[in-house]
């Protein structure tokens, strides 16, 4: 188990400004990266035990940030 944030800026170095572009004129891309940082923090909260969730739980919130990070690399590439 990691407790590394997993910003988008560190999953995507190079690609800071296709990010805010895409994010200015695609409301699904931008709408992906609101989902993927409510999810992203909600991970780190409970690696770092602010929150205590079930094991399952948390593997749950992974799964559904590494399909959001999925979708996001996916735009990023068209």
């Amino acid at each position: 188990m990691s407790n590394t944030p997993h910003r988008l800026h560190e999953e995507f170095p190079g690609d800071a400004q296709k990010i805010s572009a895409l994010k200015a004129t695609d409301a699904h891309f931008a709408n992906l990266l609101i989902e993927y940082d409510v999810v992203n923090d909600k991970v780190h909260r409970a690696e770092t035990r602010l929150d205590l969730l079930t094991e399952e739980e948390e593997e749950t919130l992974r799964k559904v940030r590494s399909r959001l990070k999925d979708q996001i690399a996916a735009a990023l590439r068209k």
